[in-house]
């Protein structure tokens, strides 16, 4: 029986949305099938970490994809992770689940949904990595457990406590520095924060492991990513085939860069604790913030140094009041 089906209905729900917090770009975490134990452990720490860290450096692979336009990438995201959740579902034999989600209309609805949110998070990050804006897309996933907590107060009508109060405004703050820096919005941070932070809130209700739950959004998501491959290839602008052979070995990599980490952090999430997958989920943010800064050369003007800070010392309060809601429950 699922671990949700064990509780209330808006507990679940609000179970559900506080694991969506944790999760970070590329990845949402689904109901589990049997219930996990509430206890960390070592290898669970190293698959996500390991996760993280594949995440931390994403950046870096996908600046040297920075010239193929954001679409080829998506679609050979998409056609190259295929097959390798498919052998990981047949190796784990977790096919049924599959089977079943592809025969109910409603979880496929809800799954196209999750889709288009995943591909369009997708799209704003390779932008943003190709066209010099890894800033932005680092603070949009600082921004995101915070954002998850406006999802609990707006949809769950959950009560923020002082602490996440003070998080959420200092998050705010922080934008309304950016937005009076640059003389707009940071449409990139905020694009990644709501795609994200509601692509993982609809993943949450979708009862189906991780490994299918992707395996079922890339199945979705394939006759659009072949139909554009074949379309570019055919009107001879593709990089794929017809570019040069790095451009072939990247964008056949991009199944692999895509499908391992978030199986990594699947399986990770389910053998260590909500609080240190809490912590834990800082660390891709801050190594595309340092990869920004020190090996990208983004600049690092006054308003975000203003604004950064403030997102950490919001984060900071976020983490204390997640552990001090751990505590009251223990």
């Amino acid at each position: 029986m699922p671990f949700c089906a064990l509780r209330k209905p808006r507990k679940c729900i609000r179970y559900n949305l506080d694991l969506a917090a944790r999760a970070p770009q590329g990845y949402a975490c689904p109901m589990t099938q049997n219930t996990p134990k509430n206890e960390d452990s070592l290898s669970g720490f190293f698959y996500a970490l390991s996760a993280y860290v594949l995440w931390g450096f994403l950046p870096l692979y996908m600046k040297a994809l920075a010239h193929v336009p954001p679409t080829e990438v998506i679609a050979h995201r998409v056609l190259w992770s295929l097959p390798i959740a498919a052998v990981v579902l047949l190796a784990q034999g977790r096919t049924a689940d599959l089977k079943r989600a592809l025969r109910t209309p409603s979880m496929l609805g809800m799954a196209a949904v999750a889709a288009i949110l995943i591909s369009v998070n997708w799209g704003f990050y390779i932008w943003a990595i190709g066209a010099g804006h890894a800033l932005d897309a680092a603070l949009g996933y600082y921004i995101n457990p915070l954002f998850s907590i406006l999802l609990g107060a707006f949809i769950l009508k959950e009560r923020l406590s002082p602490l996440q109060k003070a998080a959420v405004a200092l998050a705010a703050i922080a934008v309304i520095v950016l937005t009076i820096g640059a003389g707009r919005l940071p449409v990139v941070a905020l694009a990644l924060t709501f795609s994200w932070g509601f692509y993982a809130y609809l993943k949450k209700q979708l009862p189906i492991g991780p490994n299918q739950g992707f395996t079922l959004e890339v199945i979705l998501l394939t006759p659009f990513a072949l139909g554009y491959v074949i379309y570019v290839q055919t009107t001879g602008t593709s990089h794929f085939l017809q570019g040069t052979a790095t451009d072939t070995w990247l964008l056949l990599g991009c199944g692999v860069i895509t499908a391992i980490p978030l199986m990594l952090y699947a399986n990770g999430a389910k053998l260590l604790r909500l609080s240190t997958i809490g912590i834990m989920q800082y660390i891709a943010p801050t190594m595309i913030f340092l990869t920004a800064v020190f090996i990208f050369n983004e600049p690092f003007g006054i308003p975000r140094m203003i604004a950064f800070p403030m997102i950490w010392a919001a984060l900071i309060l976020y983490s204390i009041a997640m552990f001090r809601g751990r505590a009251r429950k223990a």
